[in-house]
């Protein structure tokens, strides 16, 4: 594969993941799943097992959105020095 197909890939990938997360339906979405999961806890007895269920399932999603939100293409620019001093 081409590096500019690859790297346009994930630029378009990075983007669209970017946005969905952004919309109110992805949050919707967080609340039901860790609600789901705080029900479940009598049923698994709050196991350590249960536990390591959302500590791993936030841990993944909090890395891979990081990674794909940091890509060049969607980050604002930082402003210069020259604008913090004007």
């Amino acid at each position: 594969m081409r590096p500019g197909r690859s790297s346009s890939f994930f630029n378009r990938f990075a983007k669209r993941t970017a946005r969905a997360a952004g919309k109110p339906m992805a949050f919707f979405l967080a609340v039901i799943i860790v609600v789901f999961w705080a029900v479940t806890g009598p049923i698994f007895g709050f196991s350590d097992t249960w536990q390591l269920v959302i500590n791993t399932g936030t841990t993944v999603v909090t890395f891979l959105m990081y990674s794909s939100c940091r890509t060049p293409s969607i980050v604002t620019p930082k402003p210069s020095r020259s604008n913090w001093m004007s």
